[in-house]
Formats: C-alpha cells, sequence, structure tokens
C-alpha cells in the first residue's frame, strides 16, 4: 500500500520520539520503504531523525540513506561516526549509491571511509566511479552486473553467473566480454538455459547490443534509454572495454531533475540554491534576474516614450497597449515552452527545425486571425471606432507572428552557443513580445490615425 505522509502522522512520530519510546518509533516505521521513511526524515529536527535512523536495521538504513536528498544525507554524515557510515553502510550499498554518498565529503573524510571498507574490491570500484564527472554516464553508472567471457562453455557461464549474482539486486542482461574486457555483447538467460553445457558462449550470445560511453551526458544517456525502451544500458570506455551498467531508475532521476531545472531556470532560479538556501543568498540570485528584468521594462518604456505625442492624442492606445504585448507573450511562451521541451528530450535537431518553426508560425497566424478578429470587434463596440479596431488587429497578428519565431529560434539559438535555452530564455522572449508589440500598435496609429 502506498504511503501517504500526513501532518498527524509526523505529530505523532515526533511523541514518540520525545519520550525515547524505541518500540513505538519502530513500530510507526514497520513495513515503510526506504523512499518512505526519508520522506519522514524532512519534517524532523536532526536529533530526531538520528534516534530514528539508528533504530532501523542495517540494510534499511543503507536504503534510506541511499534515498535521502543530499541535503538531509549530509546532516546525517555529520553526525554519525564514520567507521560506522562504512562498515554498516557503505559496505551494503551499490556502487553508484556509495559513490553518490561518499562524493560530497572532503578527500580525507572519502579516504577514511574507504580505508574502513573491508572489501577492496568494492574500495576499488567506489573509486573508480568517483573519477567520473556526476552529470555523464560514468557518474551514473554502477560495477555490479553479471559479465562471462565468451570463450566459456555454459557449464563455466553457470557457475559464475550464480557467483557473481550473490551481490546483485536485479540481474537485467548478462553481458558478454573477451579476453580484453571488450564488450560483445549480451546473452538471453532463455537460451543458455536451453542450450547445451559443453557450448561455447560465443555461438550463443547476441551481438547487437546498445552501450554508451563513460563521458555521454546523463541526458543524452536518458533519451537513448526511452527511446529505445530499455531497462538498463552498459557502459563502454574509450576503447569498447565494459565499465558498468546504469539501470532505469538512475535514468529516472535524471529525467526529475532535468525537469526541475528546466522549470526553475525559466524563472531565473536555482533549484540546488533556492529552496532551503540562506536569504541572502536567494536573494542575491534572484535578484540579478530582477534586475534583467527591470531593463527589459526600461527598454519597453523607452519605446513608448518614443510614441508619447500619439498617445497624448489618441489616450484610447494607452488603454490597449497591454492587450498586444500581453497577447504576444502569452503565444510566445507557448511555444517556447514546447521548444525548450523538445531539446530536453532530443525531439528537436537541424533536421526538423525548419518544419518546427514552420509549424508554429502558422498556428500563430491562424490564431492571431481568431483573436485580433474578437479584439477588433471588441474595440469597435468599446470605443466605436473602426480604424482602431483594424489597428489593433493588425498588430496582434503580427506580433504573434514575431512570438512564435523568436519562441522557436531563441532556444536553439542558445543551444547552438552553448548557453541554456532555459535560463535566458523567457528573458530575451518577452523583451520581444514587449518592444515588437509596442512599436507596432503605436507605429501603425501613428501612421495611419495622426
Amino acid at each position: 500500500m502506498q504511503f501517504e505522509l500526513t501532518r498527524e502522522y509526523i505529530d505523532q512520530l515526533k511523541r514518540i520520539i520525545e519520550e525515547k519510546d524505541e518500540a513505538g518509533a519502530i513500530g510507526m516505521m514497520d513495513g515503510l520503504h526506504p523512499a518512505d521513511i526519508a520522506e519522514i526524515y524532512d519534517e524532523l529536527n536532526t536529533e530526531e531523525a538520528k534516534f530514528l535512523y539508528l533504530l532501523l536495521d542495517i540494510d534499511t538504513a543503507a536504503d534510506v540513506l541511499a534515498e535521502l536528498e543530499e541535503d538531509d544525507r549530509d546532516r546525517f554524515l555529520k553526525v554519525l561516526p564514520i567507521e560506522v557510515i562504512a562498515k554498516q553502510f557503505i559496505h551494503r550499498m551499490d556502487s553508484d549509491d556509495a559513490a553518490d554518498v561518499i562524493g560530497g565529503m572532503s578527500e580525507e573524510q572519502q579516504e577514511e571511509i574507504l580505508s574502513h571498507i573491508g572489501d577492496i574490491e568494492q574500495a576499488g570500484d567506489i573509486v573508480d566511479l568517483l573519477h567520473y564527472d556526476e552529470d555523464t554516464a560514468g557518474g551514473l553508472m554502477a560495477k555490479e552486473l553479471v559479465m562471462v567471457n565468451e570463450n566459456w562453455t555454459v557449464l563455466t557461464c553457470l557457475r559464475e553467473l550464480s557467483r557473481q549474482a550473490e551481490d546483485i539486486d536485479e540481474i537485467y542482461y548478462v553481458y558478454v566480454v573477451d579476453d580484453d574486457g571488450i564488450l560483445k555483447g549480451t546473452l538471453s538467460l532463455k537460451i543458455m538455459i536451453l542450450s547445451p553445457t559443453s557450448a561455447k558462449i560465443s555461438n550463443i550470445y547476441q551481438p547487437d547490443v546498445m552501450s554508451v560511453h563513460t563521458d555521454e551526458p546523463d541526458e543524452e544517456v536518458a533519451r537513448i534509454m526511452e527511446k529505445y525502451d530499455l531497462v538498463a544500458i552498459p557502459v563502454i570506455d574509450s576503447i569498447g572495454r565494459l565499465m558498468g551498467r546504469i539501470t532505469i531508475d538512475d535514468v529516472v532521476d535524471v529525467i526529475r531533475d532535468e525537469a526541475e531545472h528546466t522549470m526553475m531556470s525559466m524563472a531565473g532560479l536555482d533549484e540546488q540554491d533556492d529552496m532551503f538556501a540562506p536569504v541572502m543568498i536567494s536573494a542575491r540570485h534572484r535578484g540579478v534576474w530582477l534586475g534583467i528584468n527591470l531593463l527589459t521594462a526600461l527598454l519597453a518604456s523607452w519605446v513608448i516614450g518614443l510614441f508619447a505625442e500619439t498617445i497624448y492624442q489618441i489616450v484610447i492606445l494607452a488603454i490597449l497597449m497591454p492587450i498586444v504585448a500581453s497577447m504576444g507573450g502569452i503565444a510566445g511562451i507557448q511555444t517556447l515552452t514546447l521548444v525548450i521541451r523538445g531539446i530536453a528530450l532530443g525531439q528537436i535537431g537541424a533536421s526538423n527545425s525548419r518544419q518546427l518553426l514552420y509549424k508554429e508560425l502558422a498556428v500563430s497566424m491562424m490564431n492571431g486571425l481568431l483573436w485580433a478578429t474578437v479584439v477588433a470587434v471588441v474595440v469597435v463596440v468599446w470605443f466605436d471606432d473602426y480604424q482602431i479596431g483594424l489597428v489593433i488587429a493588425a498588430a496582434i497578428i503580427i506580433n504573434l507572428l514575431c512570438a512564435a519565431f523568436a519562441g522557436a529560434t531563441i532556444p536553439m539559438f542558445l543551444r547552438r552557443i552553448g548557453a541554456d535555452p532555459a535560463l535566458g530564455g523567457s528573458v530575451m522572449l518577452t523583451t520581444v513580445t514587449d518592444v515588437v508589440g509596442f512599436v507596432v500598435f503605436l507605429g501603425l496609429a501613428t501612421f495611419f490615425l495622426l
């Protein structure tokens, strides 16, 4: 049954912790998934969380540590003895989770934890993973996998499979390598079981295997696994040696993090610093984008100032100006969001970017004609002036087309120059729609009405 964290649950748990009721606390966490327990810890202070944490069995505690958010995890690592972290928790984690936990520590702490890990092979795997950038396939992969040699017989393979599988929770694929560790393909468990025990692996394995290099960006790994419906993918080095494997649960985290990054960036925020960061840090980060937005607003105001005489003579224009800018802004944001999402998912490239641009222009033209007509009718009825109705209708159509063009091309331009499309796209788009909207509307009014 799915666990639902409620205020009543937290209040009751806090009372039990305050009374030091170990049996009651264990009872409240009985049967909960490690991810649920990690969610509970978000609501507790360090001492309360430590009290609960030390009541967990060792395997559950290790899983909870891997599920915790980075900030919460750092809290625990500061209050737990290094030897306990190494021998009771890190020792029971998969190599990728262990590397994530240790990665945020100082070099001295890392060395001390690694020195307390009794399994030399596991310690070596963790050290290897720490060398990779966390945003690459090497940083995502785990070392735990089932690997067999192409020159083995099925009988040897079965024995080795039994030995290797002891330390692996889930077996998605059996990977076949040569004597140099070069990835050759995958071995079907069904085919292996149905084959004679004397059969050579080289005669029954599947040579076609999708893989990624250790330096492949994590977003690209997620795109490949989503495109080909993979539950796991092997990771190879520059010469094709099998280095590890990435599973679907790691990719889900990448997709979630990328979505959070895109959403926060479009508002000029940093998902790591702005949630619970100190006031001054958050204020500084947000203030930069507020300042940029102020500059764009001043630019729009300056454009309006150029047509001050027109506005003085036709006051109605001041009432209607926001309509043109607002319609363009909404239309542009729709296109911008669509394109940024397409870029993030790898759906937009050189082959289809022009097609997308034409499609967005066509959509804007259709919507422009529809809503320009509606606004024109409203203006004529409201102010009894068909000329202003025609001017605002033309301005809306032109601004919506410009908004679609800007919304489609700005993210592509930012990506081409190596910038984050989500971070500056909305500010640039707003500038375009405001400035173009005011220039077109007031310019047409000046030309035709004065």
